[in-house]
């Protein structure tokens, strides 16, 4: 049996950080993913979803300090059903992706400016592994964001 999930989104805001009392790290994070279609009338129409991201650990580290509102990133994980009673007494079931693998796919701009004040150039992220010690995907540069 797989429960394997990959998402590729934009965030909806920066990581909430929160340190559990047993000393561990947890970041909660929205991501929007987009599917546009033509309609019956031949007008194109975008669904957004939205998706509750959780990363524990060294990898709340990293969306602390990587995951910042309206970055693009590659998510993967698998889901997790949490049941949960709300602040009314209701008791209520949340679906989250519990991440196991997080990437910034947007390209960060080094300020790196020397005295002929040359343009700074742009750089993309190292390659993140998964558990395999593998890249998820193709990492070569060749001037887009997709990573395929």
């Amino acid at each position: 049996m797989v429960n394997k999930v990959i998402l590729i989104g934009n965030l909806g805001r920066d990581a909430e950080i929160r340190n559990l009392p047993n000393g561990s790290k947890v970041a909660r994070f929205p991501i929007a993913t987009n599917e546009n279609y033509k309609d019956k009338a031949g007008n194109w129409q975008t669904i957004t979803d939205w998706h509750d991201i959780v990363a524990w650990r060294n990898l709340a580290d990293r969306a602390e300090r990587d995951c910042k509102k309206g970055n693009t990133v590659f998510v993967e994980g698998k889901l997790r059903r949490r049941k949960y009673t709300d602040q009314n007494g209701v008791e209520r079931i949340a679906v989250e992706v519990e991440a196991e693998n997080i990437r910034v796919l947007d390209k960060r701009e080094i300020n790196n400016l020397d005295e002929s004040h040359q343009p700074s150039k742009q750089v993309s992220e190292p390659a993140a592994t998964n558990d395999y010690g593998t890249t998820p995907f193709n990492d070569s540069d060749n001037g887009d964001d997709l990573p395929f």
